[in-house]
């Protein structure tokens, strides 16, 4: 069974994962959520780096997955050895050296969402309720922290320094509902930057949250195929 490294985005809680956790666990996998010292302007993306890949250790067959700004840790971290696969969670999927403070421009996320706000009928003025929390039950947030942690400005200036994507199993989960980052933004992204299709469940952008049980179950099948892929080729 794979091992999990999961890695939350802006905020870098290990919380976000707490409903997802055990549903991995529950089906024989290992599941390591990774807490991001995010609120510290001092630490970068090759710190949040070290933290994922001091958490993988010697683990074999372990899969990735990134989460929104998570997505720019990520193929640092997917230098390591161990890693089979690495899955995206409506993720900033990023270019080689790109910087997450350019990719808004880069990818015309902003206007994405303005545009699909008005579609919709919601408001284009960014709030946490409206975009991140709408699908979020009240007894899940009552139960989570007084206070999100704050994310350091200073990481949107910093470029994600790697040349290529790793040879190994890339996928992208995208969701029904996420008003963050439309679904139809995230498949024009994951197309262009990937050239990959999206793999699509029901929820909003913190869908670890609203919808654990279709996310891991999604994971786990993710999982399975990349190890069962990795064992094919090694045979």
């Amino acid at each position: 069974m794979p091992s999990f490294i999961l890695i939350p985005g802006a905020g870098g809680m290990a919380w976000y994962w707490h409903r997802v956790v055990p549903l991995l666990e529950q089906a024989g996998s290992e599941a390591i959520a990774v807490d991001l010292p995010a609120d510290d302007p001092s630490k970068g993306l090759d710190d949040y780096a070290d933290i994922a890949i001091q958490a993988i250790g010697s683990r074999p067959n372990v899969i990735v997955v990134a989460q929104s700004l998570g997505a720019f840790t990520a193929p640092l971290v997917c230098s390591h050895q161990a890693v089979r696969g690495l899955i995206f969670l409506n993720a900033m999927i990023p270019q080689p050296w790109e910087a997450a403070g350019a990719w808004w421009g880069n990818t015309g996320a902003v206007e994405e969402r303005i545009r699909e706000a008005k579609l919709r009928g919601y408001s284009p003025q960014f709030d946490l309720s409206t975009y991140f929390l709408h699908d979020v039950p009240e007894k899940v947030l009552r139960g989570g922290p007084q206070r999100p942690r704050e994310q350091s400005d200073s990481i949107f200036g910093q470029s994600c320094r790697f040349e290529r994507w790793p040879a190994i199993p890339l996928h992208v989960i995208a969701t029904a509902d996420d008003r963050f980052f439309p679904l139809e933004f995230q498949r024009r992204t994951a197309r262009e930057r990937l050239n990959l299709k999206v793999q699509v469940i029901p929820g909003g952008h913190l869908v670890a949250l609203s919808k654990p049980e279709e996310l891991a179950a999604l994971l786990l099948r993710i999982g399975q195929e990349v190890l069962r892929s990795h064992a094919g080729e090694a045979s």
